[in-house]
């Protein structure tokens, strides 16, 4: 695990090493073991390194291979290296380290970008062909690892690991992207490729970059989830071989030269990934949970009972103190808006393990391939209703709940609302978290202006609409493993992680279970009011029903009573202060502070989204804005 970060010399005429140096400085809570530049007339790498394979000074990086033809920078870890090493030193290969870097370099030697459907990993990597001029970038299939570029037109162009590198690039404007703000207002993150800023773009999981001097860049997609092809055979068998699947991902991510661990909430998969661990492992496996004082949002009970079931070495930590120094604290982390409150548990989560190991082990990964949201049973509901009911009855039913209190009234509009729209925009709206109306009314006279006719929809309808003609749960699937989990999930996990030079692993993640789990059929991962189903068949025969059956809990935190208590202070200052009347109306910002305070209404996500807002403005922009 490591930063990277690099650029063409034409897209900064006049940078040098120090240039290089400053981007691995950026980035060096990625990478505080080693670090190293290389520059030549057209391109410059810079690389900070976190030892996890080969800890010797032959895995440090720029790494030459080909009498010095190919150089790379390498963030990630690709855990069939041994494997493809094997093939490559029959084939008469010869290494010089033990890194799996190395296996890159081989790899594309013999293969060009072909090499990537080789490789099972989690990885961003940028290659520079010195006989060739040609610079090929890469990302993992699911994206577990970050990959920005900035790009101004031919071949000026740089990239890093996290933006706050390329803006040590001198001439990289700051300037943002309005319908960016609009994008992160509604799904608390800013979905790819676009990135905060306007010239900034994330390369999309799946895909490769590569650009030759004097031309411009081509952007290609090495691959995608499949749902077309649905296996035969028996619920028993799937069982059966995704639970072989499962450990054989579990192990190969317990190949480590440094201490190793692994996240528990207490859930199913990470209770899981803790029990195929155990299964292999010769000593205690060293776990770690984070709890709340509210119970309601409190998991470590659970985790503790599968802790004392594999007799890990367990630890635990409760968010109680310091909440306004720790959010203030990860801001800084987060090159870009990003509102998803489970990062503050995840912050600690991983502070807490990297006390003992270098690397984690997680069970992020199961919801999105096996249907684990509540969500999926409720737009399923949804579906059923936009199927079997008339039109005409779903819009007198909504008529009637319009407008009356009550829980019954609002899930009837609530229902009603997304059986009578398009499958895709309701989704849409199950996905996101503000209306257009209190949208409209927050906007700043500048923003309305840079999004009029602007739909943010459309990143969730374009990948819905790649699955139309599949069944709704595929649809519902596919789309979040192309928008939710790589640009929220992973990016919470790599940036809370990497805070703390914490190494995290998903088995969940790897790429076979993903194509498994698509190839199954959707009555098999949502059955009746069972989520997860053929997950919980499948590990039956290593976790008992107490931790099968209980009620999901989520990485969930208690915003609303944050902004009434804890936070109140800091969070009053940063959002009713100086700043943030240049994107947001002052009156509706006092009006959703008072309304919250008061208990009218409990707006503590979308306080902590304007929030999170203000202290990225703080720590990018400064506090003029």
């Amino acid at each position: 695990m490591c930063g990277i970060a690099g650029f063409f010399r034409s897209c900064a005429p006049g940078a040098d090493e120090s240039v290089l140096r400053r981007m691995g400085e950026a980035i060096r809570h990625r990478g505080p073991d080693a670090g190293g530049e290389y520059l030549d007339e057209h391109v410059g790498l810079a690389h900070r390194r976190l030892s996890i394979i080969d800890l010797s000074s032959d895995g440090n990086q720029p790494m030459f291979f080909g009498d010095g033809r190919y150089v790379i920078v390498f963030n990630g870890e690709i855990y069939n290296y041994r494997e493809l090493k094997d093939e490559l030193e029959r084939a008469g290969t010869v290494f010089n380290s033990r890194s799996d870097t190395e296996v890159i370099l081989a790899l594309y030697a013999a293969k060009g970008r072909e090499c990537l459907n080789d490789l099972n990993g989690m990885f961003a990597f940028a290659l520079w062909d010195r006989m060739e001029k040609t610079l090929f970038l890469a990302r993992d299939r699911i994206g577990k690892k970050p990959l920005y570029y900035y790009h101004a037109g031919g071949d000026r162009l740089a990239f890093a690991s996290e933006i706050k590198a390329l803006l040590q690039v001198p001439g990289i404007s700051r300037e943002i992207d309005p319908t960016a703000v609009v994008d992160y207002l509604k799904y608390l993150y800013v979905p790819a490729p676009k990135s905060i800023f306007r010239n900034i773009h994330k390369l999309p999981a799946g895909h490769w970059l590569e650009l030759r001097v004097g031309s411009e860049p081509r952007i290609g997609q090495y691959w995608d989830v499949d749902f077309s092809r649905t296996r035969g055979g028996s619920i028993e068998d799937a069982a059966d071989e995704l639970l072989y699947l499962m450990r054989d991902a579990t192990r190969c991510r317990m190949i480590s030269d440094v201490p190793l661990g692994a996240f528990l909430s207490g859930g199913i998969d990470s209770s899981a990934v803790v029990a195929l661990m155990a299964g292999v492992s010769n000593e205690k496996v060293r776990t770690c949970s984070i709890g709340f004082s509210d119970r309601t949002h409190d998991e470590t009970p659970y985790a503790r009972e599968v802790a004392a079931l594999f007799g890990t070495d367990h630890r635990e930590y409760m968010v109680r103190e310091n909440l306004p120094e720790t959010v203030l604290r990860q801001a800084r982390f987060f090159d870009e808006p990003f509102a998803d409150s489970s990062s503050v548990p995840t912050y600690h989560v991983s502070r807490l393990a990297r006390q003992d190991v270098t690397v984690a082990l997680a069970g992020d990964g199961g919801d999105e391939s096996f249907g684990g949201y509540e969500k999926y049973t409720i737009d399923r509901r949804e579906h059923q209703a936009r199927q079997l009911v008339p039109r005409p009855i779903l819009r007198f039913l909504r008529g009637v709940a319009q407008g009356q209190p009550g829980v019954v009234a609002r899930k009837v509009r609530t229902l009603t609302g997304g059986a009578l729209s398009d499958p895709a925009v309701a989704f849409y709206r199950t996905n996101t978290f503000i209306e257009d109306d209190l949208l409209n009314e927050l906007l700043g006279e500048r923003l309305r202006r840079g999004t009029s006719g602007y739909d943010p929809s459309r990143h969730t309808v374009d990948a819905w609409d790649k699955m139309r003609g599949a069944d709704h749960v595929a649809c519902m699937l596919y789309t979040d493993l192309k928008t939710y989990l790589p640009d929220d999930i992973l990016v919470k996990v790599d940036r809370m992680s990497m805070a703390h030079s914490l190494e995290v692993r998903a088995p969940l993640l790897d790429y076979r279970v993903i194509e498994f789990a698509a190839s199954l059929p959707s009555s098999w991962k949502i059955r009746g009011a069972t989520k997860k189903y053929l997950l919980k068949q499948s590990f039956r025969k290593v976790l008992p029903d107490s931790i099968l059956h209980r009620r999901k809990h989520g990485f969930t935190v208690p915003l609303g009573d944050w902004f009434r208590r804890d936070l109140r202070g800091v969070a009053e200052e940063h959002l009713l202060g100086p700043g943030m009347e240049e994107y947001f109306s002052p009156a509706c910002l006092r009006r959703l502070w008072q309304e919250h305070q008061d208990k009218k209404m409990d707006h503590g996500t979308l306080l902590w989204t304007l929030f999170s807002f203000s202290l990225w403005r703080m720590n990018y922009l400064g506090t003029s804005g």
